[in-house]
């Protein structure tokens, strides 16, 4: 059992994504009769901004601000403030995915925005860590690094699928 739980908080993008998907297939079969194109992206943005936006980077900004010298640890680096800088960032992402939860456009678009340039960021500086000084940490390479790339898709994906349902005003 330990090592299952081991397994989930390690590699907590991938578990918050899979527990937004769960929940979005329960919501989508709980409205089965009232489905629409709509609706189905609705259901689907609202647990992936709710799961694996706000409650993963709230949970990464906990470890990181909390448990900062573990965090450095995973990633293979040696403790600094650095990871407390990190940490709130992510305390940030997490609260906007939160709010995100509620259909507002501009709310969302601009988490997609921040998320990805940051993860996208934080990727480029993981391959140049891994090449330059052969750092394969668990938390620098693998599960991380692959959804730290891949997410930012995922959300751009999401968003657009949800617009181009509901073609709504960025403004009101």
């Amino acid at each position: 059992m330990y090592n299952f739980i081991h397994l989930l908080l390690s590699n907590f993008t991938v578990t918050f994504l899979v527990v937004g998907a769960i929940c979005s297939g329960v919501a989508i079969y709980c409205h089965r009769n009232e489905l629409t194109k709509a609706l189905v992206a609705e259901l689907i943005f609202k647990y992936y901004c709710f799961w694996a936006q706000g409650i993963c980077w709230t949970y990464n900004g906990i470890i990181h601000v909390v448990f900062h010298k573990m965090a450095a640890g995973f990633i293979g680096w040696a403790d600094s403030p650095f990871q407390i800088e990190v940490g709130v960032a992510s305390l940030g992402f997490g609260l906007v995915g939160l709010v995100a939860i509620k259909k507002n456009y501009g709310v969302r678009l601009a988490l997609v925005i921040s998320t990805a340039t940051f993860l996208w960021g934080c990727g480029l500086g993981h391959i140049i860590q891994m090449n330059e000084t052969g750092n394969h940490a668990e938390g620098n390479s693998g599960v991380m690094l692959y959804t730290g790339l891949l997410m930012p898709f995922l959300s751009i994906v999401l968003l657009w699928f949800s617009y181009a349902t509901s073609k709504p005003k960025f403004i009101n």
